[in-house]
């Protein structure tokens, strides 16, 4: 079901997302996901459509997210998971990293799972949730 062009352009999108966001382009950012995509932030805040993740993306990045950069984990390789030939399910860990290191508090590792379709041979995300991780009672993350 899978194929190693479909592979490298899931990998391609996720490398636009992080440029985005290192670049403070809430608009480039927003342009990753589907018109109609459904965005759940760590928080809990529930965005709407690609309009409304790159407005919120863009007012973080000119304030609290100013001059942070996106860092995915080395063991989060991305490995789709093909639900389709035109969907897949992608779990990663990454980190936001605040500018001021002083004022990056240790804690702000996340792991998100993220939908993603193919529409007209190009792949987007329809539906990204984010979380802090936490340590499992007993177990291993």
């Amino acid at each position: 079901m899978t194929n190693q062009k479909d592979l490298m352009a899931i990998h391609a999108l996720f490398t636009k997302l992080v440029d985005a966001w290192n670049s403070g382009d809430g608009t480039a950012y927003g342009d990753c996901f589907t018109e109609d995509a459904d965005y759940v932030t760590f928080m809990g805040q529930h965005l709407k459509g690609r309009k409304q993740i790159a407005e919120v993306h863009q007012w973080l990045f000119n304030g609290p997210l100013k001059g942070s950069t996106l860092v995915y984990s080395a063991s989060s390789e991305l490995k789709p998971r093909f639900l389709a030939t035109d969907v897949a399910i992608v779990h990663a860990i990454g980190e936001a990293r605040l500018d001021d290191p002083a004022n990056d508090p240790d804690d702000r590792g996340s792991i998100n799972t993220n939908v993603l379709v193919k529409q007209n041979g190009e792949w987007k995300l329809t539906a990204f949730h984010n979380c802090r991780i936490q340590q499992i009672p007993g177990g291993n993350r």
